[in-house]
């Protein structure tokens, strides 16, 4: 694993809008990843959503700057305890993705997978109605390899982790399939408001 040193905290102010056993990490952006950060380029990066869909399709790295685009504004909190406010992420709504494969009636949950093979699982709710992206912009700028560029899932209302850096797809299901940190312990769904840290939260 690897860990920045902001991962651990500073001095724990406490500021309107932090979800329950959170602090505000300021200007931090503390870097924290289950794997290494991967040598990936724009070139090389795909995007597939298959699974129990109607029409499965990958888009390379042009095809989805061709979609219209969308953005995030707000805050993001992390599991280990950060929160990081007024953020800005630009990319693409995944609603357009999942539009144009048009996901079966059965389809009820996704696993999000990246270029890395890391894996998170979400109930599909989670993913529709403008609650998340394909991000490859942060503040205005390429988002940074570290950070998950060239391109991450952003799904700001649960713990960052589902937040799937170097995103290359997501598989949809009928049913719940725990991704890795779910496997190893974390909760299922991840809601920083009602503190879903850990199964049995």
């Amino acid at each position: 694993m690897n860990v920045t040193r902001g991962f651990t905290g500073r001095d724990r102010v406490r500021r309107p809008g932090l979800p329950p056993g959170q602090y505000d990490a300021g200007d931090d952006w503390p870097v924290l990843s289950a794997e290494v950060t991967p040598d990936l380029s724009a070139d090389a990066w795909t995007f597939r959503v298959d699974g129990l869909v109607e029409q499965a399709r990958t888009w390379t790295w042009d095809e989805a700057h061709a979609l219209p685009g969308s953005g995030y504004e707000g805050d993001i909190h992390c599991v280990t305890g950060w929160s990081k406010f007024g953020v800005r992420f630009g990319g693409v709504s995944l609603d357009t993705f999942l539009d144009a494969v048009r996901p079966q009636a059965s389809a009820t949950h996704a696993v999000a997978y990246s270029h890395t093979g890391y894996t998170a699982n979400l109930p599909l709710a989670d993913l529709r109605g403008g609650r998340a992206w394909i991000a490859w912009e942060y503040d205005g700028r390429p988002l940074a390899p570290e950070h998950g560029g060239p391109a991450r899932l952003v799904v700001p209302h649960l713990y960052f982790w589902k937040s799937a850096k170097w995103v290359a797809g997501l598989r949809i299901l009928d049913h719940d399939e725990p991704g890795f940190w779910e496997q190893n312990g974390y909760h299922e769904r991840g809601n920083p408001w009602e503190e879903q840290r850990y199964s049995g939260d």
